[in-house]
């Protein structure tokens, strides 16, 4: 009779093990989801306080570009980018670049919707990408320094990192955008490619300090008298200063790159991650030892300030291109 019992109960334990095995497998694949997410989080979280210090290096750099006059400026300047760019980004700029747009003519163009984050989870992306909106419009400050008013810098720097760079993320980087579709002719697609943000971000920027530095013509003192062809040269008061600033955005621009990637966890994207900063170092070691080759062959001097300055414009430009390569 026991051995009866025992052969009875033995389908129902077998079950019972069964359904805790099926609930052990379904509880590892959670927490290795839960693993992915956080360390894919933890990464661009980490490249993202990282690009943030790039606004310390705008900072110095631009201060020892100055007159020391003007440090005070400049720095206060630098100060509101990252306070105005968190505001108008968390208001306004999340929404227009990547808030989900259910008519599928005007998501071409914007987003509109998850203003002032509302319905939004993803906040390790909206911190990733805030930083880079500074970093847009941080980069007209160096443009407009000791040319600008105080009213129109926070003017300009609401408006890039609210409105305009917002629009180019959504063009260039949103699922909706009409950049990133691209168009479809035949067999042939071709879309828009920018990694880590040569147009969206540094084209932008430039773009916009061009424009700024021609309407606002050259600082007071750089052409004596008016009709004069010849300038005089306006030296920064500190070249440490700049050269620090400098070798931090010479860091922080790795980070911009690498940290582009977003994910880190699968297989391979590790290598894809340090091949970026890889390719990031060699384009600003060519662009600085081109230019301070031509510059010596010209001038017959060196030059660190601007040396410096051609290494800092050279990593930008392999941001576009390092799409697995």
């Amino acid at each position: 009779m026991a051995n009866s019992v025992a052969v009875g109960l033995e389908p129902a334990v077998l079950q019972n093990l069964t359904d805790e095995i099926a609930e052990l497998r379904h509880l590892i694949v959670q927490m290795q989801d839960d693993f992915t997410e956080n360390n894919n989080a933890f990464f661009m979280c980490s490249m993202a306080l990282i690009i943030f210090l790039m606004q310390c290096g705008f900072a110095f750099l631009e201060a020892g570009a100055v007159r020391s006059k003007n440090t005070t400026n400049i720095l206060i300047k630098n100060l509101l980018d990252s306070c105005i760019a968190v505001i108008g980004y968390w208001s306004v700029g999340w929404a227009l670049a990547y808030g989900p747009a259910s008519d599928s003519t005007w998501g071409l163009f914007f987003g509109y919707s998850q203003f002032f984050l509302a319905n939004m989870t993803n906040y390790p992306k909206f911190f990733f990408q805030y930083v880079f909106a500074a970093t847009s419009a941080t980069i007209v400050s160096g443009a407009v320094a000791e040319r600008c008013e105080f009213a129109n810098y926070i003017t300009y720097c609401t408006v890039i990192s609210s409105i305009i760079y917002p629009i180019l993320t959504h063009w260039g980087w949103s699922e909706q955008g009409w950049m990133y579709k691209g168009i479809q002719s035949g067999d042939i697609h071709t879309k828009y490619t920018d990694f880590a943000g040569s147009g969206v971000v540094h084209l932008c920027g430039g773009t916009i300090s061009f424009i700024a530095a021609y309407m606002m013509g050259p600082r007071i003192g750089r052409f004596p008298k008016a009709g004069e062809e010849e300038s005089i040269e306006i030296k920064g008061h500190s070249v440490p200063f700049a050269a620090l600033g400098g070798f931090i955005l010479m860091f922080g621009f790795l980070a911009f790159n690498g940290g582009s990637m977003a994910d880190i966890v699968k297989p391979g994207e590790g290598n894809t991650v340090a091949l970026a900063m890889i390719n990031t170092i060699l384009s600003g070691a060519f662009a600085a030892l081109t230019y301070l080759i031509i510059h010596y062959a010209t001038n017959g001097k060196w030059t660190l300030l601007l040396t410096i300055n051609a290494c800092l414009a050279g990593k930008p430009f392999i941001y576009s291109n390092n799409e697995g390569w």
